[in-house]
């Protein structure tokens, strides 16, 4: 059976929760007589009758009745539906590990959002989902680029890389600095992760006699391990992008500035589904990153031409 006319079914599903046309055809902005003439062409269509004139009114039938929750169900469905769609429309949905949130998006986004006010921002931190993006419950995520990508439907784009270098208070790396890299076997070292891979990084690049990269302190991620050689609890692994703030105020200071490496977990990148890589708020955001990314990726450029990687290991032992 084909549909009857969507007029006439909006027409009835209004007179029956009104229990009248007058009402009816107010909330339709029409006038009775389109109300009366829609339900008659929807009786005529059905080939039952809905409503029961009488002197005071109408009446639903009991076919009526038993019509009107189907239509308000199935009208409060669409209307939920449609609002859904406009609402996720201008919602962009952002996947974001928790360091570089704090550190590097969240300090961003206001201008993001004054560029952009018409697109609303969900960020998640929630790392861990990362390891199946294809979840439709995200528009764009934030990752390192040696994340597992070996599915088609999903597009990476580097950013910046990721540089390391120690970091600490300005006195115990004054002192630091003057015993050269062996003074690192007297301070803890403090790890970002649990896995304490940071400071294995930086000792690969510069293998450092009497220094172990399971030694020191390790927390749940960069910016407790931060905060802590603030306070001069030890040597951080300061990634020179996230940790930038802290550094450009002198509140961590580099005792081996020379001495940068570049990190085996690739490059942060923008990690996203490819159906909906193009999508209009998708591309305005990645846009945006690009754009906000350029002057750690300049600052980074000169660090990597200006550090002591070249040398190799042996000058250090």
């Amino acid at each position: 059976m084909r549909l009857p006319p969507l007029n006439a079914l909006r027409a009835f599903e209004a007179a029956a929760r009104h229990e009248g046309y007058i009402a009816a055809a107010e909330e339709l902005h029409v006038t009775r007589g389109a109300i009366s003439r829609h339900i008659k062409l929807l009786e005529d269509h059905l080939g039952v009758q809905l409503f029961r004139r009488h002197a005071k009114g109408v009446a639903l039938t009991e076919a009526g009745r038993n019509l009107q929750p189907v239509l308000e169900r199935a009208f409060f469905d669409i209307a939920t539906g449609v609002e859904r769609i406009s609402r996720d429309a201008q919602e962009l949905r952002i996947l974001c590990p928790p360091a570089t949130s704090l550190r590097w998006l969240m300090p961003r986004l206001d201008d993001f959002r004054t560029c952009h006010p018409d697109i609303r921002v969900r960020l998640t931190t929630d790392f861990h989902t990362l390891s199946g993006f294809d979840n439709t419950e995200y528009d764009i995520g934030l990752s390192l680029s040696n994340w597992p990508r070996n599915d088609a439907r999903i597009v990476v784009e580097p950013l910046f890389p990721v540089m390391l270098t120690p970091a600490c208070t300005a006195d115990m790396a004054k002192q630091l600095a003057a015993e050269g890299p062996h003074g690192l076997a007297r301070v803890t070292l403090l790890h970002d992760t649990p896995r304490r891979l940071d400071w294995r990084e930086w000792l690969t690049a510069f293998p450092v006699d009497g220094v172990s990269e399971t030694s020191g302190d390790a927390f749940q991620n960069l910016d407790m391990a931060t905060k802590a050689a603030v306070i001069g609890a030890g040597v951080v692994m300061a990634d020179l992008v996230l940790c930038r703030d802290e550094l450009e105020t002198g509140a961590l200071v580099a005792p081996f500035p020379d001495l940068v490496c570049r990190a085996s977990v690739g490059d942060v990148c923008l990690v996203g589904e490819r159906s909906r890589w193009e999508d209009p708020k998708v591309r305005v955001f990645r846009d945006w990153a690009r754009k906000a990314a350029q002057p750690d990726r300049d600052r980074l450029q000169h660090a990597d031409a200006g550090s002591g990687m070249e040398r190799g290991a042996k000058g250090l032992r």
